[in-house]
């Protein structure tokens, strides 16, 4: 049987963020501290303006040290992700889980009105999918 689940019913709702004006050491301290894979970096009206993974501090820190740099002082806005696909509350979760599939994203933040409300991750459709026993869409079923 297929269900019509909407995102927003699963999405974190209080997605951990940083600012663009952050260090590289300082946003890799928010995903170490709080044990996920990425962060949202929003501005001072909690609108989103990028991505940074912890992939994308690595990069930053190891960088830093084989270029003889000082460590981790590089800003967040200079290393973010800044387009950034997003999603509707409204939006069908099986659909998310598909296009997060398709383009290897781990994680997409959920917009409404321009503004962050909640982000949706893997782990939150796999814990959808195990509660509810969703079931993709066969193709041209649409």
């Amino acid at each position: 049987m297929l269900h019509t689940v909407e995102l927003g019913e699963y999405m974190l709702k209080r997605p951990i963020t940083v600012t663009p004006q952050m260090t590289v050491y300082e946003a890799a301290h928010h995903i170490l501290e709080n044990k996920i894979s990425g962060v949202l970096v929003v501005d001072n009206n909690n609108h989103l303006v990028g991505m940074l993974s912890e992939l994308d501090c690595l990069k930053a820190i190891l960088s830093s040290v084989y270029n003889d740099e000082e460590f981790g002082v590089a800003i967040v806005s200079d290393i973010m992700t800044c387009d950034v696909e997003c999603q509707n509350p409204h939006d069908d979760i099986i659909d998310v889980a598909l296009s997060m599939i398709e383009h290897k994203h781990r994680r997409r933040p959920v917009v409404l009105d321009g503004k962050i409300i909640g982000q949706v991750t893997c782990r939150q459709i796999l814990k959808v999918i195990g509660e509810t026993g969703l079931k993709a869409r066969p193709k041209g079923n649409q």
